[in-house]
C-alpha cells in the first residue's frame, strides 16, 4: 500500500463554527493556476460569491483539483473567470505538484484527474468570448441595437470591467449612483407625506384612525415587494430574441441588462432619483383614483422602495451576519450566476415562493465570508 501523501498546509483551516483561521500575506496579486492557465483573482477575491474563505489559501498555488471537487460552477462564473486571465507570471509556483484540499498530487495522479474530470463540464473553462461582439473604449448603448442576435447571449455573461451607457458626460452622469444619494432624495419626500397625512392624527388621539393609518402605510409596503417583484420579473427580465427590436434591446439594456453585465459596478446598483421619480408618479396617478389613503399608501411604497435599494447594494457589498441578510446575498448572488430566471424577490423571497419562482440554497459545511 503506498504511503499516505501528507496534507496541504496552503489551504485554510477551518474552525467548529466554519471561520477560516487562515490569514492571507498582503500582497500586490493573487496568482492561480488552473488547468493550464494562470490567473490574477486578487480584486476579484471579496466579489466571489463563494466568499473569500472559499479562496484563502490558494494564492500561488494550482487550485485545479479543489475546483473540481467543489459545486460546478455555473456557465456564467466560469465566464467571468476569463476576466482575469494572465499570460505565465515570472515567478512560478512553489512547487511542482498539484495542490488540493485533502493532498499533495504528483504529476500523473494530477493528469488522471483532470480528465476523470472532463465529463463535468460545467467545471471548464467557457472558450467562447462574445466579447469581441462590442467595443468596450466607446459608449455601449448605442451598440446595443447592432447585437441584437446575440444579444440575450452577451448580457448573461458577465465582466468584471467599467461600462460607460452614453458618449456625452452630463448623460453618463445622471446613469451613475452613489448609494447615499438614494437616501438623501427619498427620505424627505418620504417624511413630508407623513407629515402631511399622518402628524394630525398621531397626536389626535383617534386610535382607530391611527390604526387605519398604519394599515395602509404597511400595505404601501407590501405593494412596493410585489411591484418589485413584477417589475424585475416581466420589464427588467423580459424575453428578448433574435427578432426583438434593437429598440427593445437597448431599452432592456440600460434598466437592468448592464446590471448582468456588470454586476460588480458600485454606481449603478441603486436606482438613480429622477427616472424613479417619474415612475413613482406614473404609478401614483391611476393608483390614487382608487385606492383610499393614497399619499399613505405611497409613503409606505417609497419607504420598501427605499430599503430595497439599500438591500441591494449591501447585498453585493456587505458581509452580513445577520442571518437573514446572509441567505439574501446568498440567494441573490444564486439569481445573478447560476438562475438568472428565478429569485426575482430582493428585498423578500415571499413572491418567489408563492408564484413557484423560488431558488432554493443548497446547505453548506462551513458560514461564507466577504470580507
Amino acid at each position: 500500500m503506498a504511503k499516505q501523501m501528507e496534507k496541504s498546509s496552503n489551504f485554510p483551516k477551518y474552525r467548529a463554527d466554519g471561520q477560516s483561521t487562515f490569514k492571507e500575506k498582503n500582497d500586490d496579486k493573487f496568482i492561480v493556476k488552473y488547468r493550464k492557465n494562470f490567473y490574477d483573482i486578487k480584486k476579484f477575491i471579496v466579489k466571489h460569491p463563494g466568499g473569500v474563505n472559499t479562496l484563502k489559501g490558494l494564492n500561488n498555488s494550482d487550485m485545479t483539483s479543489r475546483f473540481i471537487k467543489a459545486h460546478p460552477h455555473s456557465d456564467a462564473a466560469m465566464y467571468l473567470m476569463k476576466e482575469y486571465h494572465i499570460t505565465k507570471p515570472t515567478q512560478l509556483l512553489t512547487t511542482t505538484t498539484c495542490k488540493s484540499n485533502d493532498y499533495n498530487i504528483k504529476d500523473a495522479q494530477y493528469e488522471k484527474l483532470i480528465v476523470s474530470s472532463m465529463e463535468d463540464s460545467n467545471n471548464n473553462i467557457i472558450d467562447e468570448n462574445v466579447e469581441h461582439l462590442v467595443d468596450w473604449s466607446r459608449a455601449m448603448l448605442p451598440q446595443i441595437g447592432k447585437i441584437c442576435k446575440q444579444y440575450e447571449q452577451w448580457v448573461h455573461k458577465p465582466v468584471d470591467r467599467s461600462l460607460r451607457l452614453f458618449g456625452p458626460w452630463y448623460l453618463e452622469m445622471c446613469t451613475k449612483t452613489a448609494w447615499w444619494v438614494v437616501p438623501i432624495f427619498w427620505l424627505p419626500v418620504i417624511g413630508a407625506l407623513i407629515y402631511n397625512e399622518m402628524w394630525d392624527v398621531l397626536f389626535g388621539g383617534n386610535v382607530l384612525k391611527i390604526l387605519s393609518l398604519l394599515f395602509y402605510f404597511l400595505l404601501g409596503i407590501i405593494f412596493w415587494t410585489f411591484l418589485e417583484y413584477v417589475l424585475h420579473r416581466y420589464l427588467f427580465h423580459m424575453s428578448i430574441n433574435k427578432r426583438s427590436h434593437p429598440l427593445l434591446c437597448s431599452f432592456h439594456f440600460m434598466i437592468h441588462g448592464l446590471h448582468h453585465k456588470v454586476p460588480f459596478d458600485s454606481m449603478r446598483l441603486v436606482f438613480p432619483p429622477l427616472p424613479g421619480a417619474i415612475l413613482a408618479i406614473i404609478i401614483y396617478a391611476p393608483l390614487s383614483m382608487i385606492v383610499p389613503q393614497p399619499r399613505v399608501i405611497l409613503a409606505g411604497a417609497l419607504f420598501g422602495y427605499l430599503c430595497y435599494d439599500m438591500m441591494h447594494y449591501y447585498l453585493h457589498y456587505g458581509d452580513p451576519s445577520n442571518r437573514l441578510l446572509y441567505h439574501m446575498k446568498r440567494y441573490h448572488y444564486q439569481h445573478h450566476f447560476a438562475h438568472q430566471n428565478l429569485g426575482f424577490g430582493i428585498s423578500t423571497p415571499l413572491w418567489d415562493t408563492i408564484f413557484n419562482t423560488r431558488i432554493h440554497l443548497r446547505k453548506l459545511r462551513f458560514r461564507l465570508k466577504w470580507k
